[in-house]
């Protein structure tokens, strides 16, 4: 590919406190995204400073176990380090970082961009399966704020890649370790773990579920020529607040595995980056709930973080989108979901 120019890839991410002391406003900051809480503005600020008090003393006793902050921050960065050497080819490609909730957010970052004068934009969540509280979330503040500051950059947006060539190999490497490694205590069961969401969300029409199920599948079949009777389901981690959440939930399957007497491999295939829901959840709270319940063996996959396959396939993508795919598109460069899933940003027509 010949050069593209100047060219400013912004990887989005959800981010996280980096201190205990920014533990409350990142709470708050999450809570009051309209996409996590769909309440006017007065009610939705009163709400996220209530639930930002009320779990600001349990969240900080979390990322006490992993030195009292989120390494999400750091782990973005080797991303964007990856990536910018894998796109040097294409002459001046710098790749930032803006996070939803805490620093660097949208409006730091936007400056720098702007300052770095691109000829285009890729904007480039690093969630692989679209969801409105989350990949539009991201890219409805980056847009706000690029508006703001007089951006006029054409942008590009990568609004999912749940099957993607990159990603599906990289997950595929890091199982089949995991998967030999389990099957020492017996025929292993794979959990593929991700981040839940209400099921009032669902029913908008979110396709986040079904882009989830995807990944799996695409995964499974990269596995089927090693582990052709492979027993693997996906199951969602994270709940909180009193609404219905999709299942099985992680916690219920690891209980069954229990229950059967299964060792378990347990990969997280929505999140890319090891940040609290991985290294306390997966691999402290659920791995003591699989030894209290007599799983055999529990052997939790890593983040891709930056693989050389993930950061490949992510590559690829940007090579595409500068070739003239659609303004705002998948890994695939046309609708990837279902009719029926009223919320995916092709449907509606979004562009970058």
């Amino acid at each position: 590919m010949t050069e593209a120019g100047r060219v400013a890839v912004v990887l989005f991410n959800l981010g996280g406190p980096d201190s205990p002391e920014a533990v409350r406003p990142f709470l708050f900051n999450l809570f009051n995204d309209q996409a996590i809480i769909n309440m006017p503005r007065p009610v939705r600020w009163c709400l996220a400073t209530l639930i930002a008090r009320h779990r600001a003393p349990h969240a900080r006793e979390i990322y006490a176990q992993i030195g009292g902050r989120s390494p999400l921050l750091e782990r973005t960065r080797e991303q964007a380090a990856a990536l910018e050497a894998e796109l040097a080819d294409l002459g001046e490609v710098r790749v930032f970082i803006a996070m939803r909730y805490w620093h660097p957010m949208s409006e730091q970052t936007a400056g720098e961009v702007k300052a770095f004068g691109p000829d285009r934009v890729v904007a480039l969540p690093l969630y692989p399966q679209f969801s409105t509280t989350t990949t539009a979330s991201s890219l409805a503040r980056w847009r706000r704020e690029a508006a703001r500051i007089g951006m006029v950059a054409p942008t590009w947006a990568v609004c999912c890649y749940p099957a993607d060539a990159g990603l599906v190999a990289a997950h595929a490497e890091l199982i089949h370790r995991a998967l030999e490694d389990a099957g020492r205590s017996g025929t292993p069961r794979l959990l593929f773990s991700a981040h839940g969401l209400p099921k009032r969300v669902l029913a908008r029409g979110d396709p986040y579920v079904w882009q989830v199920e995807h990944t799996a599948g695409a995964i499974g079949a990269a596995l089927a020529p090693a582990f052709p009777e492979l027993d693997s389901r996906v199951c969602y981690q994270s709940r909180v607040g009193p609404l219905e959440w999709v299942g099985p939930s992680t916690e219920e399957e690891i209980a069954r595995a229990g229950r059967d007497g299964v060792p378990l491999v347990v990969a997280p295939i929505a999140f890319v980056s090891e940040h609290s829901e991985t290294l306390v959840e997966l691999d402290i709270t659920y791995r003591r709930a699989a030894e209290k319940g007599g799983v055999p063996a529990y052997v939790r996959v890593p983040a891709l973080g930056d693989s050389a396959a993930f950061i490949a396939g992510l590559a690829a993508t940007i090579r595409r989108l500068l070739l003239g795919a659609p303004r705002t598109c998948s890994a695939e460069g046309s609708r990837l979901c279902p009719p029926g899933f009223g919320r995916c940003p092709m449907a509606l027509g979004v562009e970058g």
